[in-house]
């Protein structure tokens, strides 16, 4: 089921003709076609040739929600997707609609590059959530819980339990609840709690007299967030060979009545508000960035609320009575018929031991070049080495690091860091690189979301260890990947390089698909040092051979490829352009990009996400193709492929086609200058463009079309065919 977007109403004429928009819709499937002038093709900067940025990111979200109804993936692996939706909705609601919700308070309503206002924006927002998130929990109650029923693995509700469930039930909430559960009875003395983000509560009506003679009124049981909200029943009191499980939320309904003794509780239910967590840091008035952001960190937690969730019995008094203590209307709120917290059931897959109902693990391979005990300095000086993660391993990364440390020839080390994970074997060899005498440089980005107290540690502990730790530039985050390497041989200095499109970040190699170079090519290596100079120092840009660099040099040299794609379209050249990123928002680009497909060039953009650019309008865009790749893995590649009238240059990234990575962020792009390797890149373009299981193709109407395998037509998953391409490279 193809998910809807909010301008789906946009076109519905005959013949390609928009009833409301006034533009002219090509349907034609000719292939690529040069436009010709006419009056009725808008300008380039319409409204009504850009999406909403924050619409198209809600549907890319309904696309993982849609995985969890496909029966290609194993049935535990569809639960994951549907708990991944929740938990990427979280984090639209807190960052996204928290930014809408403040413009609109504050009287900003002006609007975006696609002609909405805010409040038009939050109109829509509000009725696709409503919809998706009632959807998300029929999936849930008919189509999941049953079928892991079917598998022997039960969500047991409170009628479900029997007498020895109970009795275990009973003795776990004496024990493990009641020590550390604090009911708030509401009254004059007792006012309402402020509730940390997006936990879990319960909201109580009670009747009677306590023990001071306080007569019956609400009160609030905040469930303690080190308490699992997932509790399996021990094996020796289920049915056997199942897996069964008690919610948290049960127990205290269960045992409310425990809380409150002497009284009656007339009625309890669950809650969680959903608070704006977008950290605000002036980098004008800060002197020390580290201290900052661990007072805003503080204030997270208690921002203002966005979005109430409250179980979909409760009464309407009492979720009017919440909405007021939040300041929330009723559009804020979501009635759900669950728990209101689905992200905490995660636990339960990594707990379940049900190894046949999620994907076959496997191991992520190595290029034979590297399949020997020769050291990485010496077979990077003879060739340039390039592995997608995750089908091929992330620990070379870790490995050359940790060689790296421990050669007496290495003398310095750079590197950023923007997102690394807990133990992380970057930071041990950057760390054993310290100690052991090498000048070691690190940027961190202390900024980057949700990971800042992560970072915050991550910087002392290096720190410790004696490496110099750099936070970058104030109003710039630091979201390049690179690393340096400075290694002295046979008494010469020579430079090694490291560029992703990813973090150096061990768990997420595993799940998201990201390109690594290594190479020992002077000039790049020569660029990488640059970069790192401008970082850690001052004064102008530093000029750079080959590799573009934001927020100076990547914007302007990425609309002159599109532009010299569409010079040699009206020269009669073949012209030939692949875009693949996460997401394209930025509006000038996507002018170039018109204008391009305007002047015949066939231009295939792979846009895992947001994407503000409108497809198949007849002389602007009906030389563009759009598709989204859903899967197994997060896409995560940034590549950026230009025929050049038959000399060919292809780019991979760290930055997406956005106003925040061209202008607001340190990136590199770095081009891939062996041909071989530009020529492997080029063919896992192709096997993305022939994916017809994962691919969902985006429609000039706004919505998104899954593509499926014709009439004997081979189905091709990109994810699959690459595991095994380089399953069988390795």
């Amino acid at each position: 089921m193809a998910a809807s977007s909010a301008n789906e109403t946009d076109y519905q004429g005959e013949a390609g003709e928009s009833t409301t928009t006034g533009l002219r819709i090509n349907r034609s499937k000719t292939g690529v076609r040069a436009s010709t002038p006419s009056d009725n093709i808008p300008e380039l900067d319409d409204p009504r040739l850009y999406f909403n940025r924050e619409l198209s990111t809600l549907q890319f979200h309904i696309r993982v929600l849609e995985q969890a109804l496909d029966e290609s993936h194993p049935l535990l692996d569809r639960l994951m997707f549907l708990l991944i939706f929740s938990s990427n909705l979280d984090e639209f609601f807190e960052i996204r609609v928290a930014g809408l919700k403040h413009r609109i308070a504050f009287g900003h309503e002006e609007p975006s590059v696609d002609g909405h206002s805010p409040s038009s924006v939050f109109a829509e927002i509000a009725r696709l959530a409503h919809e998706q998130v009632e959807r998300q929990y029929h999936i849930l109650n008919n189509h999941l819980i049953p079928a892991l029923a079917d598998q022997g693995i039960h969500f047991l509700r409170r009628t479900q339990w029997t007498k020895a469930q109970q009795a275990w039930v009973h003795e776990y909430f004496d024990d493990e609840i009641m020590p550390v559960v604090s009911p708030i009875g509401l009254d004059p003395s007792h006012p309402f709690p402020r509730l940390v983000n997006k936990s879990l509560n319960f909201i109580v009506e009670l009747e009677g007299h306590d023990a001071f003679g306080r007569t019956g009124g609400m009160a609030i049981i905040p469930a303690p967030r080190s308490l699992p909200r997932l509790i399996r029943v021990p094996d020796s009191l289920g049915r056997e060979g199942c897996q069964e499980y008690v919610f948290l939320s049960s127990m205290i309904h269960a045992h409310a009545s425990k809380l409150f003794p002497g009284m009656t509780i007339r009625g309890c239910y669950q809650f969680r508000l959903t608070r704006n967590a977008d950290l605000s840091v002036d980098t004008e008035d800060v002197s020390d960035l580290a201290s900052a952001l661990k007072g805003e960190l503080l204030a997270r937690r208690y921002g203002d609320g966005v979005r109430l969730e409250v179980a979909n019995n409760c009464p309407e008094h009492l979720s009017d009575f919440l909405l007021a203590q939040f300041r929330l209307d009723r559009r804020d709120l979501y009635l759900v018929d669950g728990p209101v917290n689905l992200s905490r059931l995660m636990s339960m897959i990594g707990d379940s031991d049900r190894h046949d109902l999620r994907y076959t693990p496997f191991t992520p391979g190595l290029p034979k070049v590297l399949k020997s005990d020769e050291s990485l300095f010496d077979i990077i000086t003879r060739e340039d080495v390039l592995l997608l993660h995750p089908w091929e391993s992330f620990s070379v990364i870790e490995n050359w690091l940790a060689e790296a440390a421990r050669d007496p020839n290495v003398l310095a080390i750079k590197q950023t860091l923007y997102r690394t994970g807990a133990d992380s074997g970057v930071v041990n060899a950057l760390v054993d690189a310290a100690r052991n005498g090498k000048e070691v440089t690190v940027v961190i980005e202390l900024r980057a979301r949700f990971d800042e107290a992560d970072n915050i540690a991550l910087a002392s502990r290096l720190q410790e260890a004696g490496a110099n730790v750099i936070y970058g530039v104030m109003a710039y985050k630091t979201h390049a990947k690179m690393l340096h390497i400075v290694r002295r041989e046979s008494g010469q200095i020579r430079h090694y390089a490291h560029m992703g499109t990813g973090n150096y970040h061990a768990k997420t190699a595993r799940l998201y698909t990201d390109y690594s170079l290594m190479t020992a090519r002077e000039a790049l290596c020569e660029d990488v040092h640059h970069v790192f100079q401008q970082l850690s120092g001052m004064g102008e840009p530093r000029h750079t051979e080959h590799i573009l660099h934001a927020p100076f040099i990547l914007h302007s040299r990425l609309i002159e490829m599109i532009d010299r794609e569409a010079r040699n379209a009206h020269k009669g050249r073949k012209s030939h352009l692949i875009i693949k990123c996460n997401s394209l928002t930025e509006p000038q680009l996507i002018r170039a990009l018109y204008r391009a497909s305007q002047a015949g060039v066939q231009c295939d953009l792979i846009i895992r996400g947001t994407c503000c650019l409108r497809p198949g309008v007849a002389g602007v865009s009906e030389n563009i193709t759009v598709r989204s790749i859903v899967g197994r893995f997060l896409e995560h590649t940034r590549v950026y492929h230009f025929h050049n009238a038959g000399k060919p240059e292809t780019w991979c990234s760290s930055a997406d086609f956005m106003e925040r990575n061209m202008f607001n962020r340190v990136e590199t792009c770095f081009p891939l200058l062996d041909r071989r390797i530009a020529k492997r890149v080029r063919k896992d373009l192709d096997t993305y463009m022939l994916d017809n299981c994962q691919s969902w193709q985006l429609q000039s109407d706004g919505h998104y079309e899954k593509r499926q395998p014709g009439e004997g037509e081979a189905a091709i998953s990109a994810q699959e065919t690459l595991l095994y391409a380089y399953s069988a490279r390795a």
